[in-house]
């Protein structure tokens, strides 16, 4: 099962850099969302993917008499779930507003700081 959400992990990691790569706002967005989920899928993935044994200490014991998934990666996770939706949210308003003031949302079509009549800086390296 671990193996399964590591390929899965993967996956989502190269589409969130692939869409980061681009030079549409949305795109970016989009990918910057798909990056927190695979954020939050890594640490999930770390706390042990266990359904049979609660991580309940019984009483005359020190530690879990068996394999036991961890709740602290799980209570991170939560933390970090309503954490990346504030700023896709934040990130979604910031790109509509742009939307509206410069009518595009292709990013080297927003060069409105860069003074008339001169030369372009380059836009790759």
């Amino acid at each position: 099962m671990e193996a399964i959400l590591a390929v899965v992990v993967g996956i989502f990691f190269a589409v969130a850099i692939y869409l980061m790569l681009s030079r549409h706002i949305i795109r970016i967005l989009l990918g910057i969302t798909i990056f927190g989920n695979a954020v939050n899928l890594t640490i999930f993935t770390m706390g042990r993917v266990v359904r049979e044994v609660p991580p309940i200490i019984p009483v005359d014991l020190d530690v879990p008499a068996g394999v036991t998934a961890n709740p602290l990666p799980q209570a991170l996770i939560l933390t970090a779930i309503v954490i990346s939706f504030s700023f896709f949210a934040f990130l979604l308003v910031l790109a509509f507003r742009t939307y509206q003031e410069l009518g595009t949302d292709d990013t080297d079509g927003m060069r409105v700081a860069e003074p008339e009549g001169e030369e372009l800086p380059p836009l790759g390296y």
